[in-house]
């Protein structure tokens, strides 16, 4: 990522902040309020999507904080950069919206002009290529939350658990080197030897198979179902419907015990009423 930092809008931006971020002065500032290119779709190539208010900012901000911090951290400069882009009010944010917009404006004509020109293959092409993507940073995004909700990892191979313990000795200066000379030494072991990672293998295989099932049962304890296997979450469903009706069964047992030993009394009530009639009369 290409380093960012605050320009001042005039030389001493940062060190004098009364005044030099007045709506006047940023309206005024030709830096801030630049002529806007017009798009172009005759390379054939899509139009770039404008840069919003905030990035214009820090783009215009960017080579003066520079020289006046040199050696500065890039995480250190987004964070000045937001840092002084929360501290403008809504009158000193509004050169830069208004350049976004108008930036956005002009992105919208350019985009209907470029989709106009295409053939329908490469609408289709364009919009295949589209999907692929959104597919793939769904997927990112799906593992990103797996990863925050403590999925257990995958069981590793014999070959991958041996891969791991001889990767910083393998021989070849890179990745593809390394993998290749692995790939070679992992032929050449006998079977005693591969037996070792093998069993390393199944042990891992276990480890994954308790692991997952604890997981998996939490998932559905916090209403994440979604993330439980398929067959596991019908075998949830089976065996909390199991015992739901076990439940069931026992208090519908409950109610018939309570009801005969209702009905025991009462007819207990009755014959000892008869009895003290009989003795009376």
């Amino acid at each position: 990522m290409a380093p960012f930092s605050l320009m001042s809008v005039g030389a001493n931006v940062l060190l004098k902040s009364v005044g030099l971020f007045s709506s006047a002065s940023v309206v005024r500032c030709s830096c801030v309020l630049p002529v806007i290119k017009s798009f172009s779709t005759t390379t054939g190539d899509p139009p770039k999507r404008p840069l919003t208010a905030y990035m214009k900012f820090m783009k215009d901000n960017q080579p003066t904080f520079v020289r006046q911090n040199p050696g500065i951290k890039n995480v250190d400069i987004v964070r000045k950069i937001a840092q002084q882009w929360r501290g403008l009010t809504p009158e000193q944010k509004q050169p830069f919206q208004e350049v976004s917009l108008a930036a956005r404006e002009q992105y919208k004509l350019a985009l209907q002009e470029y989709k106009a020109q295409l053939t329908p293959a490469q609408s289709a092409a364009i919009a295949e290529e589209r999907k692929q993507k959104l597919a793939k940073r769904k997927a990112i995004r799906k593992k990103k939350e797996l990863n925050s909700l403590g999925k257990p990892k995958r069981p590793r191979s014999g070959f991958n658990i041996f891969m791991a313990e001889h990767f910083e000795e393998a021989r070849g200066a890179t990745m593809q080197g390394k993998m290749k000379s692995l790939t070679d030494d992992w032929k050449r072991l006998n079977i005693p030897q591969k037996q070792i990672y093998t069993q390393l293998a199944e042990d891992d295989k276990v480890r994954y198979k308790n692991e997952i099932k604890s997981w998996e049962e939490h998932m559905t304890e916090i209403g994440r179902d979604d993330l439980v296997r398929r067959k596991e979450r019908r075998s949830l469903k089976a065996t909390a419907t199991k015992d739901r009706k076990k439940s069931s069964v026992s208090v519908l047992k409950a109610k018939a015990m309570k009801k005969k030993t209702s009905v025991k009394k009462t007819d207990s009530g009755t014959a000892a009423k008869k009895t003290v009639k009989s003795t009376t009369k």
